[in-house]
């Protein structure tokens, strides 16, 4: 994999006249790539072009989606000729997460197909790529919970552009709106009072802040009953969440 800048460079390079063998020894890229290339400059995008390294598109709102499914459920795993598998785990007895899922995906990289692999009590949407660590530099060995997962900047910038999606991504894979309930006196009497909450659930200390983040800056309240847990209980705030998120389906 070749960043824009090394594109550009060897680009520049083959408009002024160098020949592709000069080219070839002063940046490592060999004559059959810089070929490529040159023969592909009159085209603005490849199928397999990635948005990080190379002159492919990131749509902000499929991706802060897919990124949150991807902290809560996702993993990368890599297969041969340096092609990695996203998937992404979704509990079956919520069809329309699937589905969603996979469209999510099919929007970051629509150039490759999006699989559906049945598992017991689960599917896994799975696609396909070389780029997906670009996209995913959170990837690592071990469960994500014992190591550290911090944003690129890059990253940083598209949640804080939409957070409700990124919210919606990690809610609907980590996360529930559960009916609670408590009892309270009136009068002397004793009546059970039931109201709405969201709650998500984490191992991963840096993922629980990333959550904290995104609603923090839509300014809505939480609070943390336990280390690995959050919730969101106020009538205002379960009401802001429900115009993005909703329970599970």
């Amino acid at each position: 994999m070749y960043d824009e800048e090394t594109r550009a460079t060897a680009r520049a390079a083959m408009a002024g006249g160098e020949s592709l063998n000069s080219i070839s020894k002063h940046l490592g890229v060999s004559r059959a790539t810089l070929r490529d290339w040159r023969n592909r400059e009159g085209r603005r995008t490849y199928p397999s072009d990635c948005p990080r390294c190379a002159n492919g598109k990131l749509p902000g709102t499929s991706y802060a989606h897919l990124l949150g499914l991807y902290l809560g459920d996702g993993c990368l795993s890599k297969h041969r000729r340096d092609v990695y598998a996203l998937r992404i785990a979704c509990d079956d007895a919520y069809p329309r997460l699937i589905d969603e899922t996979a469209d999510a995906i099919l929007a970051v990289h629509p150039s490759r197909p999006v699989h559906r692999v049945q598992a017991v009590g689960y599917t896994s949407v799975v696609a396909y790529w070389k780029h997906w660590p670009c996209l995913f530099p959170q990837h690592g060995p071990g469960p994500k919970h014992r190591r550290t997962i911090e944003l690129a900047t890059w990253q940083q910038e598209i949640v804080a552009e939409c957070p409700e999606l990124f919210l919606r991504g990690l809610f609907n894979s980590d996360g529930c709106r559960v009916a609670n309930w408590t009892s309270r006196t009136v009068g002397g009497v004793q009546k059970r009072h039931e109201y709405p909450r969201y709650m998500f659930s984490n191992e991963s200390a840096d993922i629980m802040q990333l959550c904290q983040w995104a609603l923090d800056l839509l300014d809505i309240p939480w609070r943390m009953p336990r280390r690995n847990a959050l919730s969101v209980a106020r009538r205002e705030a379960v009401g802001r969440l429900d115009e993005f998120i909703g329970s599970k389906s």
